[in-house]
Formats: C-alpha cells, sequence, structure tokens
C-alpha cells in the first residue's frame, strides 16, 4: 500500500492518494482543484485512479473531485447524509471501497458538517482487521477539532452541529485503536479550527492524551470550549460549501477562459465598469507604483484566503501580475471558485508607463521614521489590522483595532481628516488594508514596513496583555 500526503501550504489544506501496487489502482481523499499533482504522481508509481472521496462539503477550497472524475473518470463518494447535483456513491457506517490490498471502511462523523465522514485505511497485507490509518477531514486536526460554526447560513446552528460532533469524536473516532496514524485535511493556518498544530500527521493515542477537546468533559463543556475564540470566517467559505456539492465548470475551462491578455486601455476600460483590478505583486513592489484604485493581495501569502475574504464574488476581476505569474494568480483564485477573472495585464505594469493610467504610490515608514511621525502635529491615525489574538499579545499604544477581516465594513470608522499609519505583524496584510483605503479614496495613507516585528526590532515601546 502506498499512502501519500499531499500539502498545500497557501491554504494549510492536506489531501491523500492511497494506492496499491498489485491492483495497480488509486484513491484520492479531498483532492484540491488543480489535480495534475495526483495524477503525475499515480503515472509515477504505474497507478490509475478509480476512486475520489470527499470526507465533506469543504468551505475553504474547491475540491477537485469533478477534476479527476472528467479526467480519468474517477467515482466520487460522499457521506450518505450529502445531497449533490453530480452523482457519487452514499457511503454510510461500514460501508467499504476495496481495491487489491487496501481497503477504506467509512465512518459516519457528523459535527463539522452534517455530511461528514472519516475514511479508515487498512492495508490488507498487513493487517485485515486493525486499520493502520484514519484519513479524519475536518472532524479530527492534529491539536484540534473542526469548528461546528460554519453551516449556520445554511440553516445548522453551532449548539446543533457541536453536540453531533461530541458524540462522533467520542462514540467513533476514540473507540479506534492508539496506534491508527490520524491525517487529517488541514493543518496550522487554516481557519476550520482554532488551535490546529503544526504537525500533519499524529495518532489516536497521541490525540487522545493531548487534543484539548477530547479531553473527558461534559457536552455542555465541549460546545463552550470548540465555540469559544473561532477566527472570523471569510464570507466566500459558505459560497464554497455549497459549490462543492453542484455540478460546475472545471478548473481548466475556467483558467481557457479568464486567461485573457488585456492592453491597459482595455483593463481601464473594465475597471471604469466597475471591474476590481487585483495586483498581486509583492507588497514593496506594489507599495513603490500601482494603478489607482487596485487592490493588493501578494502571492506570497495566504492569497487566496485573503482574495476570499476582500473580494466581490459578483464583480469581474482582471489581474495585474509580474509577467509569467498570471497562471499562478488566476489558478490559486479558482481553488476557492473565484472564477469571474475577465483578464490580465499584457506585460505588468510596465506596459503602463506610456499610457493614460494613473500609477500611484503607498509611503512605507520605517519603525524609526512612525514613532517619529507619531510626535508631531497632526498625527496618523494609528490601525492594528492583526486578529484578535494577535492584538492581546502586544500592540502600539494608542491604536485603533480593526481587524482585515471586517476592514470593508468598519473602514468607516477611521477619521476623514487625519492621516492613517497601518500595521501588521510584518507588512502583508497592511498592504491589503492600505490598497482598500486608497481605493475608497483615502489619499493620505501609509504603512509600518516590516509591521510590529519591526517596530519591536527597533526597542521601540509596546503595550502587552
Amino acid at each position: 500500500m502506498i499512502l501519500k500526503q499531499f500539502y498545500l501550504n497557501c491554504l494549510a489544506h492536506a489531501s491523500y492518494l492511497i494506492g496499491d501496487e498489485q491492483s495497480r489502482t488509486a484513491a484520492v481523499v479531498d483532492p484540491q482543484r488543480d489535480v495534475d499533482a495526483y495524477l503525475a504522481f499515480a503515472a509515477e508509481h504505474g497507478l490509475a485512479v478509480a476512486h475520489v472521496f470527499l470526507t465533506h462539503f469543504h468551505a475553504d477550497f474547491i475540491a477537485g473531485h469533478l477534476e479527476l472524475r472528467d479526467r480519468v473518470g474517477a467515482t466520487i463518494y460522499l457521506g450518505k447524509a450529502a445531497k449533490a447535483e453530480y452523482a457519487f456513491q452514499p457511503l454510510g457506517d461500514g460501508d467499504t471501497v476495496e481495491f487489491g490490498q487496501v481497503r477504506l471502511e467509512a465512518i459516519e462523523t457528523p459535527g463539522h458538517t452534517p455530511e461528514s465522514i472519516c475514511l479508515k485505511v487498512y492495508d490488507l497485507a498487513e493487517n485485515a482487521t486493525t486499520p493502520k490509518a484514519v484519513l479524519t477531514g475536518d472532524t479530527l486536526f492534529v491539536g484540534d477539532v473542526g469548528r461546528p460554526d460554519l453551516r449556520a447560513a445554511l440553516g445548522w446552528s453551532a449548539a446543533d452541529l457541536g453536540a453531533l460532533l461530541y458524540t462522533s469524536l467520542r462514540d467513533k473516532l476514540l473507540k479506534l485503536p492508539d496506534s491508527s496514524l490520524v491525517y487529517p485535511a488541514h493543518g496550522a493556518g487554516s481557519l476550520c479550527g482554532k488551535a490546529i498544530s503544526q504537525e500533519t500527521v499524529s495518532t489516536i493515542g497521541e490525540q487522545r492524551r493531548a487534543n484539548y477537546a477530547l479531553q473527558p468533559m461534559s457536552r455542555e463543556a465541549f460546545l463552550d470550549l470548540v465555540t469559544a475564540d473561532q477566527p472570523d470566517a471569510p464570507p466566500y467559505f459558505t459560497y464554497d460549501a455549497v459549490l462543492n456539492s453542484r455540478e460546475r465548470q472545471t478548473l481548466e475551462q475556467a483558467l481557457a477562459r479568464e486567461l485573457r491578455p488585456l492592453t491597459i486601455d482595455e483593463l481601464l476600460a473594465e475597471q471604469k465598469k466597475g471591474a476590481q483590478v487585483l495586483d498581486t505583486r509583492d507588497p514593496a513592489e506594489f507599495a513603490a507604483a500601482h494603478l489607482a484604485g487596485s487592490i493588493n493581495i501578494g502571492l506570497v501569502g495566504q492569497y487566496a484566503t485573503w482574495a476570499g475574504t476582500v473580494l466581490s464574488r459578483e464583480t469581474p476581476i482582471v489581474i495585474v501580475a509580474d509577467p509569467g505569474a498570471e497562471t499562478e494568480s488566476a489558478l490559486r483564485l479558482g481553488r476557492i471558485g473565484f472564477d469571474h477573472v475577465i483578464g490580465y495585464l499584457a506585460g505588468g505594469l510596465r506596459s503602463a508607463d506610456r499610457s493614460a493610467a494613473r500609477i500611484v504610490s503607498t509611503e512605507r515608514l520605517s519603525a524609526e521614521v512612525a514613532a517619529r511621525r507619531l510626535t508631531e502635529g497632526r498625527a496618523p491615525v494609528v490601525v492594528d489590522i492583526r486578529a484578535p489574538g494577535e492584538r492581546a499579545q502586544k500592540r502600539i499604544e494608542g491604536s485603533v483595532h480593526i481587524p482585515l477581516t471586517r476592514f470593508g465594513e468598519r473602514m468607516s470608522e477611521i477619521p476623514a481628516d487625519r492621516p492613517v499609519l497601518v500595521y501588521c505583524a510584518g507588512g502583508y496584510r497592511s498592504s491589503i488594508a492600505a490598497s482598500l483605503l486608497q481605493r475608497a479614496g483615502r489619499t493620505n495613507v501609509s504603512e509600518l514596513a516590516g509591521g510590529i516585528t519591526a517596530w519591536e526590532a527597533a526597542g521601540l515601546p509596546l503595550q502587552t496583555g
């Protein structure tokens, strides 16, 4: 048996290929939408991908089940509580799929979502009665469990799903042998949990001992614990969860339509009609020069998650990227179902040099210069856009807190008659926020270069606790 984990850092997403060398057959579990990596690995090992499983309808990315169905004819499997527009094989407790010396056995584990399942993995050549591993989807993470509050918009309360999760964990997953390897669908950085470990594999025994949510406690205490202090869920989460249940165009089809080169005049015409101009270059390059009204979300960070947080799903997107990075910019949007790109600026920003385009910049201040500005007349309003947990640890005294996840709806709280200085941890998120302010018409906007990390390194005072 071959069990291969694929890890996508930008979405903190783990997916799996399980292959059987005897029958030359493979299954893929919770695939990302761009599926070439699975097919290349399968080809290298002489395997044919015949099965694709979703442990649930993921909210934070679009899965590649339809891509694998259409590319290689893979059969799709979902939990039996799922409802979908495409054909699938439903799996309930104890249902199995076998190929050669591999057996995958479903466990119904509602809680994170109503249709969630986990998959016990048996290597029959080694042990036909004890599972070697369990693929836990978003039900059980290393160090955490799936949050039960992401289906409110679809009619499921956190209390109802949390009660199901409590039972699924204790009556099903914790009944497995301590030796069973735990392979979850996410690692640290995912918004599907609040305390997920950097580790991407564990065992049932280790989680029984160390996972805060698996310790002995009442159902009520569990509900209070797992629903407290969850990070804000981006607005695209419900959209993606629904889209994963629908028949839709494949990523290949979407990219063929989207990767259309535009002249600067064509781009400006689309912007005038209301299109969002998304600049995916490094924040430092964006600060030096960018198209007026463009939004910076750099490819260097959690690009797709922030795009899904600050961009509209209803408004066309045109991309400005470093030449050669257009495909990656569109592809990574496609991973979250943002298929409304209508083109990219051919030749990148340099093509705007001899046009009527308005090129602007954003001032990036060193920590020392920023500190001096705060002591001068007409000092800027300092805006901390980090998450609440980050701010609770340390912050610049006198700063206003508006998390980037809520920035669009709360931008009006920033006084319009004063300069604005935005900071985050290192400078990536502050570039997003500054570009949103400039797009809204604010002209006197600056960023703290290097974020609070640079401020602290310069020995400048911080508030803590």
